[in-house]
């Protein structure tokens, strides 16, 4: 059976290729997966695919079929094909292929045609929209490793805040910029393109520790903007983390310029990630027991010492809690022992998780 595409031929590399367009609906009929678990690494053109990344990538397109997007797949072929030119440069035209005894090897995109295969499954018809295809001849196996590596090469993944400034589908992300300007400390003094803080910048948290910190604010959920419900979880957030912002002095004194921002994150951890996340889920704490008088219970945090250390010894309050070996960590373990610490410095309901935890952490300390 021959099958013809319309196609541009074109060099790169002093290599031939062909770019055309396929149906989603032709991807898992053209593109059939190599099993490479079975051989060794050395003798794969490929990674193993990764059947965890599937089912996300899949719902990615489900999730938003009026506005999906993805980069072109890249395979390489084993025959020769015919080239039909229809301009005088001979660039453009059709490609045709024998697809009785055609191989693809998918070099970029295996995950992306999986994904492609399995949404067409709950939805065929997204099967009517294409997908950019690059086509180069195959050669052996040194050049499909050559070309793999090539193609991974220079991938490099963007940061989470700047995921969340970027993204208008999720709408907590939404929430985090509109909250940004109704919050005096937060204006102006977010990284949002950063995972983490530079050691000389004026900056006071990251776009992406505000983004956990209410994700455990509220439990996860945020409903679209324009709703009542996001409109009140937004003045909700607002006026919690303006409440934070009051018995946190740190936070006001870099704002302001009383303090430097680099000299704050040397001596404390008021503004570090792990403790961020947790005076969110501290906030879930207060709104679901102390809706009425939380900010009463929240005035207790004044009275915290945020210190890393007290004279030559790690502050005790957070020794082995957030602060090992003299390092700041933020494993699940410590985050669930920061917000437990600061639910019984203000004498919350702790659950037995975090009892259980705090427990281990004093019989630690007593021993050692």
């Amino acid at each position: 059976m021959k099958v013809k595409f319309p196609a541009m031929k074109a060099i790169i590399g002093k290599r031939e290729y062909y770019a055309t367009t396929m149906a989603l609906s032709e991807i898992p009929r053209f593109f059939k997966f190599n099993d490479w678990a079975q051989f060794e690494p050395s003798q794969r053109a490929q990674r193993v695919l990764n059947e965890l990344r599937v089912p996300e990538i899949a719902k990615y397109i489900l999730d938003n079929e009026d506005g999906y997007i993805f980069s072109s797949i890249t395979a390489s072929f084993n025959s020769k094909p015919e080239f039909e030119s229809v301009d005088s440069d001979d660039q453009m035209g059709f490609l045709e292929m024998d697809m009785e005894n055609m191989e693809f090897v998918i070099n970029d995109g295996q995950h992306r045609a999986a994904a492609i295969a399995r949404a067409l499954k709950e939805n065929p018809d997204v099967g009517k929209e294409r997908i950019s295809v690059l086509l180069f001849p195959m050669e052996d196996l040194d050049r499909l490793q050559q070309m793999f590596s090539d193609l991974n090469r220079f991938a490099h993944k963007t940061s989470k805040s700047l995921d969340i400034l970027y993204d208008h589908r999720d709408h907590l992300s939404t929430l985090i910029k509109e909250l940004e300007e109704q919050v005096n400390v937060f204006q102006g003094m977010l990284e949002k393109e950063r995972m983490s803080i530079g050691l000389r910048s004026p900056k006071l948290i990251t776009m992406s520790a505000l983004y956990d910190a209410n994700l455990e604010l509220f439990g996860g959920k945020v409903e679209a903007p324009n709703t009542p419900q996001f409109k009140s979880k937004l003045t909700k957030a607002a006026t919690y983390w303006n409440a934070i912002a009051d018995v946190i002095p740190d936070w006001k004194n870099v704002k302001n310029g009383t303090i430097i921002a680099a000299a704050l994150r040397q001596e404390k951890i008021d503004t570090h990630t792990i403790v961020l996340r947790a005076l969110g889920g501290v906030g879930y704490t207060l709104f679901e027991y102390h809706p009425k008088d939380w900010k009463d219970h929240l005035s207790k945090l004044k009275d915290i010492d945020w210190r890393k250390s007290v004279g030559s010894k790690v502050n005790p309050l957070w020794d082995n809690v957030c602060i090992v070996a003299g390092s700041v960590v933020s494993n699940r373990q410590a985050r669930v022992a920061t917000q437990a610490v600061l639910k019984e410095f203000l004498k919350l309901e702790l659950s037995n998780q975090e009892n259980q935890i705090l427990a281990s952490l004093r019989q630690t300390g007593r021993k050692s």
